[in-house]
């Protein structure tokens, strides 16, 4: 009799949890994860674009499609936080590298000095392997309306920034449709943006990326 007890239990808390399961992880999705809204209360979307990479190849949204894939705004030159950004972002990397469904997207705001080789050449500096992982340059004023429009990640330029350029050290992600992601607070409040200069942030985004994969 006890062999069978033993059986009965088991079997009904295999069908809990078959049962439960699925709805703990969905529960913990939607209260982790949540979409950038527009001004119409709809899900924002990455804007069409295209631009060069580092390999001198065409990148565009379809480069990304059916990837989750982490967004920043940086440029080479820059002598204050693009090299943490990218730092941190190289940890993003080895957490899932040799995933093909992952992917980076790095747009360099200062386009004229960014060419492809120099890109190249600085991915070769920070150890940026992924295949993936895209540093893209090309029209400055498409990529500008990308980061303030698209993103609402502010960049702009000007004598008065360090190195004639600013913009935030915060990176976007990306779902495999091409919506921009953010994390939802205790309170309910969207955390729009990942902040790129703190463990905090690179961990909380390595969480999200994990739940969206």
């Amino acid at each position: 009799m006890k062999n069978y007890s033993y059986v009965g239990i088991s079997f009904i808390l295999l069908v809990f949890g078959i049962w439960s399961v699925p709805k703990i992880v969905d529960k913990f999705s939607n209260n982790e994860l949540s979409y950038l809204l527009d001004i119409n209360e709809e899900p924002r979307k990455v804007p069409n674009f295209s631009f060069i990479n580092q390999h001198h190849k065409q990148v565009t949204n379809e480069t990304f499609k059916g990837k989750v894939y982490v967004v920043e705004f940086f440029f080479t030159t820059c002598p204050s936080i693009c090299p943490i950004m990218n730092r941190n972002m190289v940890k993003i990397q080895d957490e899932f590298y040799g995933n093909p469904n992952f992917g980076i997207a790095s747009f360099s705001i200062d386009p004229e000095k960014d060419t492809p080789d120099v890109l190249k050449d600085y991915a070769s500096s920070y150890k940026i392997t992924n295949p993936n992982w895209h540093l893209l340059t090309g029209d400055k004023e498409k990529v500008y309306t990308l980061a303030n429009s698209g993103f609402n990640l502010f960049v702009g330029e000007g004598s008065e920034f360090d190195g004639g350029f600013e913009h935030s050290g915060f990176f976007a992600l990306i779902d495999q449709e091409g919506f921009i992601r953010c994390r939802i607070d205790e309170n309910g409040n969207p955390i729009i943006y990942y902040n790129g200069l703190e463990d905090k942030g690179i961990q909380m985004i390595k969480e999200d990326i994990k739940i969206l994969l």
